[in-house]
C-alpha cells in the first residue's frame, strides 16, 4: 500500500472526502506536495501558522531545546526555563490584572480549564456562550456550541449551558447573579467573521461587573496579530477576567494557555489541591518555540501591517461572484451565493495551488487567514490566482444556469 492508501486506513477521519493533499515540506508561506508542487497556503493551517511554515527562528528554538531536556515532570512541579521566559514576556504585553499564566495543549482545554475557573472562583455553574461560537470539540467546550447538528449526537453534554447572540444587547439581561462566566470570541471567526459592534464588549462587560460574572475573551483564533494587534480585545478597550489563547501561540507547535490574575488562578492550588493539571501542558519544546515566536511578532512589523495587507486583498478582489467581504485583519470571510460554489471554489483554488477553506456556521464564504508574513508581491500573486478561480466557477455556473432555462 502506498501512503495514500495507509492514511485512508490508519488515519480516523473527520470528513468522507478529505483533502489528500500529501505534504513533503512547508517553507515560509507554501507548502510542498511530494511531486514538488508548491501551495500558498492561505489559511495557515486554520490561523496558526501566523510566522509560516518552519520559521527559522521557531526551527532554532525547537532545536536547541530538543538537546538540553524535554519533559520532566507534569506542570507546575520544576522551574523550567522555556515556560518562565514565555510567561514573563507573555504578561509583559498583556493588562497589568493578567498576571498569571497556565499553559496547556490546545484551545480546547484552555477553554475547559477557563470554565473550571470560573466556577471555582464564583461559586456558580451557568455558563453564557454565543450562539455561531466555537471554542473546541472536548465535551465541556462543545457544550458551549448551540448548533444543534453538532451537538446532538454527543449528548447529554454539561448542564447550566445559555446562549446569547453576538452583538444583542437585549440579550444581556440573560447576564444574572448565577451565571459564573461569559465566554465569547473577541471576533467571532467561524460565524464568518462577525465584528462586535455599537460597543457590544463594552456593554458586556459592564453587565458582567453588575452581576459578579466573569468575562472570559476566546482569543484561540484571533489573538497573535492577526487583527493587526497583538491580541484583539487592545483595539475594544475592554479587558477580560480570563483570557485563552492557542493556535498561532507556538509557531506551528501545539501549545495553548487561559491567562487570569494570580489571586484567581491561585484557586487551583487549594481545595482541593491540584485544582487542575496536565501532564504535557508547558512542555518545555513547545515553550521555546512560543518563546520565539512571540519575540519575532514584538521585534518585526509583521503584526503593524497587516491592516495595509488587509486593505491590498480587499481591493484586489473585486468580482461579480463575490457578495460580500468581512475581515478583521488576517481574517476574512469572502462570501458568495452558495455552499456548492464554495467546494468548487476550494477544489478548484487547490488545482491552482491556492489553499482555502470554509466556515463552519457559514458555509457560503471561503475563509482567508494567510500567514501574517506574506509579503504584497505575495498577496498581489494570490488574489490574482482566486480571480482566476472564480472567474471560472462563476462563468461554468452561468453557463449551467442558462443551460437550465433553456429546458
Amino acid at each position: 500500500m502506498n501512503l495514500r492508501q495507509l492514511f485512508l486506513r490508519h488515519i480516523a477521519q473527520t470528513t468522507e472526502l478529505p483533502l489528500m493533499l500529501e505534504v513533503e515540506r512547508g517553507e515560509g508561506i507554501y507548502l510542498y506536495d511530494t511531486q514538488g508542487k508548491a501551495y500558498i497556503d492561505m489559511i495557515s493551517g486554520i490561523s496558526v501558522s501566523s510566522l509560516g511554515h518552519c520559521h527559522p527562528a521557531v526551527v532554532k528554538a525547537v532545536q536547541e531545546q530538543v538537546t538540553r531536556y524535554m519533559h520532566t515532570m507534569v506542570y507546575g512541579e520544576h522551574i523550567q526555563a522555556p515556560q518562565v521566559q514565555l510567561a514573563t514576556l507573555l504578561t509583559e504585553q498583556l493588562p497589568d490584572e493578567l498576571n498569571s499564566v497556565y499553559f496547556v495543549n490546545s484551545g480546547s482545554e484552555a477553554t475547559e480549564a477557563a470554565m473550571k475557573l470560573a466556577k471555582r472562583i464564583t461559586g456558580r455553574r451557568e455558563i453564557i456562550a454565543c450562539r455561531r461560537a466555537y471554542h473546541g470539540s472536548t465535551q465541556g467546550s462543545i457544550s458551549l456550541m448551540s448548533d444543534d447538528y453538532f451537538t446532538r449526537p454527543f449528548r447529554p453534554l454539561l448542564p447550566d449551558i445559555q446562549h446569547i447572540d453576538f452583538n444583542c444587547e437585549y440579550c444581556l439581561h440573560k447576564i444574572t447573579e448565577r451565571t459564573a462566566c461569559v465566554i465569547v470570541e473577541t471576533v467571532q471567526a467561524e460565524s464568518g467573521v462577525t465584528l462586535p459592534r455599537n460597543d457590544y464588549l463594552k456593554k458586556l462587560r459592564q453587565r458582567c461587573d453588575e452581576t459578579g460574572t466573569l468575562l472570559v475573551f476566546d482569543e484561540i483564533q484571533v489573538g497573535y496579530g492577526r487583527t493587526g494587534t497583538l491580541f484583539a480585545f487592545e483595539q475594544y478597550d475592554v479587558q477580560p477576567d480570563i483570557l485563552t489563547l492557542a493556535k498561532a501561540m507556538g509557531g506551528g507547535m501545539p501549545i495553548g494557555a487561559f491567562v487570569a490574575s494570580r489571586e484567581r488562578m491561585m484557586a487551583f492550588a487549594d481545595n482541593p489541591i491540584l485544582g487542575h493539571i496536565t501532564t504535557f501542558g508547558g512542555h518545555p519544546v513547545t515553550c521555546a518555540a512560543a518563546l520565539a515566536t512571540l519575540q519575532t511578532l514584538l521585534n518585526t512589523d509583521h503584526i503593524s501591517t497587516v491592516k495595509k495587507k488587509e486593505k491590498l486583498i480587499r481591493d484586489m478582489l473585486v468580482h461579480p461572484a463575490i457578495l460580500d467581504i468581512r475581515s478583521a485583519g488576517f481574517l476574512m470571510a469572502v462570501e458568495f451565493q452558495s455552499f456548492d460554489i464554495v467546494q468548487e471554489l476550494i477544489k478548484e483554488c487547490l488545482a491552482e495551488g491556492v489553499i482555502v477553506d470554509w466556515f463552519l456556521f457559514n458555509n457560503h464564504c471561503i475563509r482567508l487567514a494567510p500567514p501574517l508574513i506574506i509579503t504584497e508581491a505575495e498577496i498581489r500573486l494570490t488574489c490574482e490566482k482566486l480571480l482566476k478561480v472564480i472567474d471560472k466557477v462563476y462563468r461554468e455556473g452561468v453557463k449551467a444556469d442558462v443551460k437550465r432555462l433553456s429546458y
